[in-house]
């Protein structure tokens, strides 16, 4: 089932005028040492930060609070399968909230995908809870 859908457009130039302005202020309150690493190692450094904002704030929509609710922005991070699929991780209170909203019996999954096409980011947030158990072996 469900539990949440979230999606967020970020614009990749005003990421860039805010790594200018900002620099490791910006990057220290908003990404985890990971996502600054794989941001730091792409040649659009931009592009990447800016698809990783977008993932947060659609996983903080997908969890039903927005990032108004006491959510921290690193509560939510990206990492990279080394296939390259992102992943979304959650800890202190955005994996609070998860628990919270996930229905006993079931384990919470999220789901990520990232895309940008300059100067534009994109991310979705799909959140759905499965059954602990195995379903019944079919005849």
């Amino acid at each position: 089932m469900i539990l949440g859908i979230g999606t967020d457009l970020a614009n990749i130039e005003r990421i860039q005028g805010t790594l200018d302005r900002f620099g490791d202020r910006f990057r220290n309150r908003v990404f985890t040492e990971i996502e600054q690493g794989k941001a730091e190692r792409r040649a659009d450094t931009a592009g990447t930060y800016a698809k990783r904002w977008a993932a947060k704030e659609a996983c903080s929509k997908a969890l039903g609070t927005g990032l108004a609710m006491g959510i921290a922005w690193k509560d939510m991070s990206v990492s990279n399968l080394r296939t390259g699929q992102p992943v979304m991780h959650v800890t202190g209170w955005a994996a609070d909230r998860l628990k919270e909203m996930t229905p006993g019996g079931h384990e919470a999954i999220i789901h990520v995908t990232l895309t940008d096409d300059h100067p534009w980011a994109q991310a979705f947030v799909v959140i759905e809870a499965r059954p602990l158990h195995d379903a019944p072996a079919q005849p």
